[in-house]
């Protein structure tokens, strides 16, 4: 049994996958932007992660653009039965890296087959939609078109799930009204706790959540609380700070990334912390702390 099995199962889609997967953004360029710095190394980070026991990769085809996807597909391809590969489409990449919001029916249907072409497949097991009103945050708006464009590739068989990212509870309560919703993907780590709620609401439909940033993203979770935690456990924060979100709702799937092969097994070990009630209330300070 793998480390990561102790982390036990969710749903997502059809599927049941371990909660601890892999997130593929770093294995582009800085900033996401052009190939990595090192091909072999990426190769060998996601061969490392599947003969792990994930089963569950997270990439978006505008990661890069594209230099994740044709990684994937030329370190996995043909892939195991079990593995889950998940994407998000509803932004395009600039000349200079920038990223654009790219909702119409058009974009998402051209986005949905440059995945497709460059994974190598024939549908999308799950097709995230990052909604893009603000870049940096989920922003009001309706979801109703993009979403309605999605559930009709949905309803050709290019995509057999739908999600969404970057929402609102607003728009999440809008999306279900469209298609059957099966996870959220939004920004949430210790420090960044505005979706607690609807974590919760989440978890009582069965709909799993996917924080992306779990461990903060470009600038990294650093607490003196959380620091001690570690260290009184024989752990890394960062391992800290993944069990803290594997604890924390039954319904979280988590999707660290790394370019690295020892950062990845650093990550999977995680799974093995078993964090007590009276940590997990300690760790609860690290929000307030990082919010003042």
């Amino acid at each position: 049994m793998s480390n990561i099995d102790q982390a036990g199962t969710f749903i997502l889609g059809d599927r049941s996958v371990k909660r601890l997967g892999y997130g593929a953004m770093q294995l582009a360029g800085k900033g996401v932007f052009g190939p990595p710095k090192d091909h072999d190394a990426a190769v060998a980070v996601l061969r490392e992660a599947v003969a792990a026991g994930v089963d569950h990769i997270d990439t978006s085809d505008f990661y890069g653009p594209h230099v994740t996807n044709q990684i994937i597909r030329e370190a996995l391809h043909p892939y195991p039965e079990d593995l889950v590969i998940v994407t998000k489409i509803g932004a395009v990449r600039g000349d200079d890296g920038s990223w654009n919001p790219a909702f119409s029916a058009n974009q998402l249907t051209q986005a949905v087959h440059d995945n497709l072409r460059n994974l190598g497949l024939d549908a999308m097991d799950v097709v995230n939609l990052r909604i893009m009103f603000d870049v940096h945050g989920p922003a009001e708006g309706s979801i109703e078109a993009p979403l309605t464009a999605l559930a009709e590739l949905q309803r050709k068989g290019l995509v057999r799930h739908i999600g969404l990212s970057n929402v609102t509870p607003t728009q999440v309560a809008e999306g279900q009204r469209i298609a059957k919703i099966v996870c959220v993907q939004n920004q949430y780590n210790l420090a960044h706790r505005q979706d607690d709620a609807m974590i919760d609401d989440l978890a009582r439909d069965g709909i799993a959540y996917v924080p992306f940033f779990p461990l903060g993203g470009f600038s990294p979770l650093q607490s003196s609380i959380l620091s001690d935690v570690a260290q009184r456990l024989d752990a890394t924060p960062m391992q800290v700070a993944l069990a803290w979100l594997l604890r924390r709702a039954p319904n979280i799937l988590l999707i660290p990334g790394t370019s690295s092969v020892p950062h990845l097994r650093e990550n999977l070990a995680a799974a093995e912390l078993q964090l007590s009630d009276t940590v997990m209330t300690e760790l609860e300070g690290v929000s307030g702390v990082l919010a003042d």
